[in-house]
């Protein structure tokens, strides 16, 4: 029987390059359930994200004090990647799921 644990994946400020925010643990599929980003900064900000190498978020802008909210139902399996980045560390990336194993 599959066990499935609600998780937070990854709860950090940005980096400007691009970098790993997860990876899915061995024996594991995860769904991305939902992808908050908020911009703490004074000016309008952008950020990419992608999962396994496929950009779902390219580029996009978020305005000063914005926190943008996307609700999607993503699979991921064993070892791929949630990467991202932003053009500024004042934007935040807020991202949960369910590991299930």
């Amino acid at each position: 029987m599959s066990v499935i644990t609600p998780k937070i994946l990854h709860r950090a400020a940005a980096q400007t390059g691009s970098s790993t925010l997860y990876t899915v643990p061995a024996s594991t599929t995860t769904i991305v359930t939902s992808i908050v980003v908020c911009n703490e900064g004074a000016s309008t900000r952008t950020f990419t994200i992608s999962l396994n190498s496929i950009q779902l978020f390219g580029t996009v802008s978020i305005t000063a004090g914005a926190t943008q909210i996307y609700n999607i139902s993503q699979p991921l399996t064993t070892g791929q990647l949630i990467t991202g980045n932003a053009s500024n560390a004042e934007v935040n990336f807020h991202i949960c799921g369910v590991e299930i194993v």
